[in-house]
């Protein structure tokens, strides 16, 4: 991938249009002027366009395509429904997504042990708040092998829900208490996840460990597991403060879908912005594909 920018559109309907080498991208705010910005086409690495009600000029997706960026395109529910790759040019979209295909089984399996480890620390991370022994849950961490053969995030996964919520909780997507809340924080996670996938050149159905015929978007299940924690936080807090049974209004899907922007999680000892956290993890992801690194950084994401 190039070193240029990622640009999303996706907070408002919105038109993109080249003007003398610049994308010109102005959205419409009802009782306001129009608000435009402004970049240098050569200067886009990836046009994440998430909202589904973007205008876009063919002289602008070209432009973007010349100098090698790629052009990733939302639906209603901001999961990537198509990617434009370039032709020419820049081949460094193609060569990535052709390293990701090519990965080798060892390098997958390695890869989600590092997911595992990272989303079994982050666990144990939102217990270690609730002033609720982490002991098993950091033997778990310390004993994922490649691939995840013994399953120990299943385990963790049984642990930790039913310390979080009692041993009478149990994980059902169907279930209507808080795994309503969960469920929707998952999902713009995963939308989240894809985007970043998308926008660091690498194509989201070609996973590292989930896999199911009518999924397309696997390799976001797997990315997205080391942030689902960033989610669990944030239903804990409001279960705590309203109970699990809170009704799903306006208010409450704002503040779920709004701490995945926010500034300031705290991870650990740093502080993150999680969607830029993903979208940083996508891009390690692309590099270690091609050779670059050799994992995703994520050892010490959770340590206190």
């Amino acid at each position: 991938m190039t070193d240029g920018r990622i640009i999303e559109v996706h907070e408002r309907p919105a038109r993109v249009r080249l003007d003398t080498g610049r994308l010109v991208i102005e959205s419409e705010i009802s009782g306001k002027e129009p608000v435009y910005a402004e970049i240098a086409a050569s200067d886009v690495a990836a046009l994440i366009l998430a909202h589904p009600q973007i205008a876009i000029s063919g002289a602008a997706l070209a432009a973007v395509a010349e100098a090698g960026g790629i052009v990733v395109i939302g639906g209603g529910d901001a999961l990537p429904r198509a990617m434009l790759l370039p032709f020419g040019g820049h081949h460094a979209p193609t060569r990535r997504m052709a390293a990701q295909l090519g990965s080798s089984l060892p390098t997958r399996k390695r890869l989600w042990a590092e997911i595992v480890r990272a989303k079994i620390a982050g666990q144990a991370s939102i217990l270690r708040r609730q002033n609720l022994d982490t002991a098993v849950m950091e033997t778990l961490a310390n004993t994922v092998r490649s691939g995840d053969p013994d399953n120990c995030e299943a385990q963790a996964a049984r642990y930790y829900w039913s310390r979080l919520w009692g041993e009478d909780f149990v994980r059902d997507r169907d279930a209507q208490d808080q795994n309503r809340l969960l469920n929707y924080g998952y999902a713009i996670l995963r939308a989240i996840v894809a985007r970043s996938l998308c926008g660091a050149g690498l194509h989201p159905g070609a996973a590292l460990h989930h896999h199911h015929r009518n999924n397309p978007f696997p390799l976001a299940d797997d990315l997205m597991e080391f942030l689902r924690p960033v989610v669990d936080s944030e239903v804990v807090a409001l279960v705590a403060a309203a109970g699990p049974n809170q009704p799903m209004d306006a208010p409450l899907r704002r503040r779920l879908a709004t701490i995945l922007a926010k500034d300031g999680f705290r991870f650990g000892r740093e502080t993150w912005v999680p969607a830029t956290l993903a979208l940083q993890v996508a891009q390690r992801l692309g590099r270690v594909f091609e050779g670059e690194r050799d994992s995703l950084g994520l050892e010490k994401l959770w340590d206190e």
